[in-house]
């Protein structure tokens, strides 16, 4: 239980991390905060952090170090 408390945790804190650079990245400088597309920025970002959780089932740099020691 506490190898799979870990993977949530380094999972979680790494699709929270693509979902923001994400949204950041959606958001095109030199435009007002009215002109911004909402609904794509916040679709697509949720999107990216699923598919970053998804990506994580493959294994997890953070974790695999962790084991080696």
């Amino acid at each position: 239980m506490d190898k799979f408390k870990k993977w949530i945790k380094a999972a979680g804190v790494r699709a929270i991390r693509t979902t923001a650079q994400t949204a950041l990245a959606l958001i095109p400088a030199g435009v007002t905060i009215e002109d911004v597309g909402w609904k794509v920025v916040i679709s697509t970002s949720v999107l990216s952090g699923i598919l970053s959780l998804l990506t994580s089932i493959s294994g997890l740099p953070e974790l695999e170090n962790e084991r080696r020691k």
